[in-house]
């Protein structure tokens, strides 16, 4: 049976792969000239530069996760590192007891734990209650759940899942807790500011960091070095040794459609591919609003479409340099206060920055040399698609300037970089939607509201069409590299209950 897949990003060569061990015939249509979609990195003369990838949830046998990965790659081949500090965060208003200003997220547990009573005695019981709260996520045993898909589970099986029920009591106690609610019971001054700059300001539920915290304790939320080009490689690797092929440079233009039924795909060339099934893991409003016209929807469908439902993801203007130093010393990823407010061309207003300084990989640079990348987050990606259409050379040229601008502030920060800069580069939601067609330029899908777990209005098929299926990331809000593997592997073994074959990976 033959599958037409579009995309090869993660959920798309996962799919590829569980459908290949599966006994069905997948072929990739890519629009870029390599795999990887948002996970991605690219190189500029002897630099590599990063789109961010940062952590991998299930990079240790500890999280379920590890498990998923390791059907599809030799994890034991990929060399992570656990950073001692999960982040550095500067604050601007208060200081430590001992003088400091700088805050660390450490993420071994007793340490973290240490740390923060020794900064602030008073505060104990609120911070047992933290780490405790991520030793239970510890304490969970989820491997076979994450292997199921619900709606496929007959009703004993389900009913054998309520032994699970403990878990999701646990997570609904705890999903309200943001870093603002959090901070605010604390004593210490220092501690509250810095709580609620843990993610630059925003009040964020508090699990998007004790997750990976309770795991990365567990050395299973690690920094995989060669990062995102040498993980995705991997996995095409193993799709290909699968027999699945693959066509770069061949963006989709529309999935053929008959009599409701999806019975293949139009490339952008104007040739036409047959296949029994479509299964699109690409942008989810590009396949339902664009590659099939919108005729596929209902109401609520309709309502994410004119986004009366939920919040896509933040963009991302990055500038990343390629510096001739080494930054030791230095923290991996930090984030600190700015003297003077930057305001980026876009019109957003930044008082803070953040900087990733990969000098830990030394893969993506030579010898003494250090990639350092500074992401600004923006909800104005409209505005940057919008200029590089009409203008690209004052596109070109805010990016100059406003590359210029962050390095004059790191210059300020750190010393010695205008004059070792040896590569520039500026990615912008421009780029971001030109790449990957990520609708608005989204970092990672849906945003996670203060309801964490609820569950995605993103559906592994469409209402009234038959043959087609959807995987990605936008699956569930928050999205992400767990996301996109999870979905891909629930999109393949409904496929195979769909078509009555064995799912291959229980074969």
């Amino acid at each position: 049976m033959k599958v037409s897949i579009i995309g090869a990003g993660v959920s798309g060569l996962a799919a590829g792969c569980y459908l290949q061990m599966s006994d069905f015939h997948t072929t990739i249509f890519e629009q870029n000239d390599r795999p990887g979609g948002l996970c991605v990195s690219w190189k500029r003369g002897e630099y590599t530069f990063e789109s961010g990838f940062q952590w991998l949830l299930g990079s240790g046998p500890a999280n379920p996760f590890y498990l998923l990965w390791s059907e599809l790659i030799d994890m034991k081949s990929i060399h992570f590192i656990t950073h001692e500090s999960r982040m550095d965060i500067e604050v601007k208003e208060t200081r430590s007891p001992s003088g400091e200003t700088i805050f660390h997220l450490y993420t071994n547990l007793d340490r973290l734990r240490s740390y923060l009573v020794e900064t602030s005695p008073d505060d104990r019981i609120e911070i047992d209650k933290l780490i405790q709260s991520m030793r239970r996520i510890q304490s969970f045993e989820i491997p076979p759940m994450i292997k199921k898909v619900p709606q496929l589970l007959p009703l004993t099986q389900k009913v054998r899942y309520m032994k699970y029920l403990p878990l999701l009591w646990f997570l609904n106690r705890i999903r309200k807790e943001t870093n603002y609610s959090f901070a605010r019971k604390l004593k210490s001054p220092f501690l509250r500011e810095a709580f609620e700059l843990l993610f630059d300001g925003e009040e964020v539920p508090l699990m998007v960091i004790t997750l990976p915290l309770a795991y990365g304790d567990l050395r299973a939320a690690g920094y995989p070095v060669g990062g995102a080009a040498h993980f995705i490689e991997k996995l095409k690797d193993t799709y290909l040794k699968l027999g699945g092929e693959i066509h770069f440079k061949s963006p989709v233009r529309k999935i053929l459609v008959r009599n409701n039924r999806a019975e293949g795909i139009q490339l952008e060339n104007g040739s036409s591919v047959d296949s029994d099934l479509v299964l699109s893991a690409a942008d989810w409003h590009y396949t339902v609003f664009e590659a099939l016209d919108g005729k596929y929807i209902n109401n609520e469908i309709r309502s994410l479409g004119n986004l009366e439902n939920l919040n896509v993801y933040h963009s991302l203007v990055i500038v990343s340099l390629g510096i001739k130093r080494s930054f030791e010393g230095e923290s991996h990823f930090l984030r600190m206060p700015l003297e003077q407010d930057l305001v980026s061309p876009d019109g957003t207003t930044y008082s803070r920055l953040e900087a990733n300084i990969y000098n830990y990989d030394p893969t993506l640079a030579p010898a003494g040399k250090t990639v350092v990348s500074v992401s600004f987050y923006t909800r104005e990606a409209d505005w940057w698609i919008d200029l590089r259409k009409r203008n690209r050379a004052l596109y070109s040229r805010e990016k100059t300037i406003f590359a210029r601008e962050v390095i004059d502030i790191l210059e300020k920060r750190f010393g010695r970089i205008t004059e070792h800069v040896e590569e520039v580069d500026v990615a912008t939601p421009a780029s971001i939607y030109r790449y990957t067609n990520n609708w608005k330029g989204s970092a990672q899908g849906w945003l996670p509201g203060k309801n964490i777990i609820s569950r995605s209005p993103i559906k592994p098929t469409l209402p009234g069409l038959k043959n087609f299926y959807y995987t990605g990331h936008w699956s569930i809000p928050g999205g992400g590299l767990p996301v996109a593997l999870k979905s891909a592997r629930d999109a393949a073994q409904i496929i195979c209950h769909d078509t009555g074959l064995k799912f291959g990976i229980e074969q």
